[in-house]
């Protein structure tokens, strides 16, 4: 009751095609997973830029926080010290328009440094996705020329 099962010899021209198949295949793969590292690493390179960015804004900000302290505490020293309620008014008057003074040109400064973060950031995302994009575009180019050859 044994039968035997046919054999049938593949083509050696089929195995060629099948192997030439699998080998393009996986060199389109590769570039595409390259291309797709070269995606990741330059958004990781991008969230860097961001962080220091950030920090940079956030020092900013810190170091006025510590001016405007400071200003508050000179005033209250200086309060302390007034000789009549005709002293505290005109130490109160100066701060006050100091104070603005100070503000505006620290709000001016910070809405500018925010503007410039912005745009680098904005620059650098653009930079990134055409890199990106580029890559890609180059590992399908790459992928279809072995196709053909």
């Amino acid at each position: 009751m044994s039968k035997s099962i046919p054999s049938y010899e593949i083509p050696a021209e089929m195995r060629d095609f099948a192997e030439k198949s699998v080998d393009q295949a996986r060199k389109a793969f590769d570039g595409f997973l390259g291309a797709a590292q070269k995606a990741v690493s330059a958004a990781d390179s991008q969230t860097i830029h961001a962080q220091a960015n950030s920090r940079d804004l956030a020092e900013k900000a810190i170091g006025y926080a510590e001016k405007n302290i400071a200003a508050a505490f000179d005033l209250a020293e200086r309060l302390v010290h007034a000789k009549d309620v005709q002293d505290v008014v005109h130490i109160q008057t100066e701060f006050v328009k100091s104070q603005f003074a100070t503000l505006q040109s620290q709000m001016t400064e910070f809405g500018s440094a925010m503007q410039t973060t912005a745009r680098k950031a904005s620059e650098s995302a653009q930079t990134t996705i055409e890199s990106a994009a580029a890559e890609m575009r180059k590992a399908a180019t790459d992928a279809a020329q072995r196709k053909h050859s």
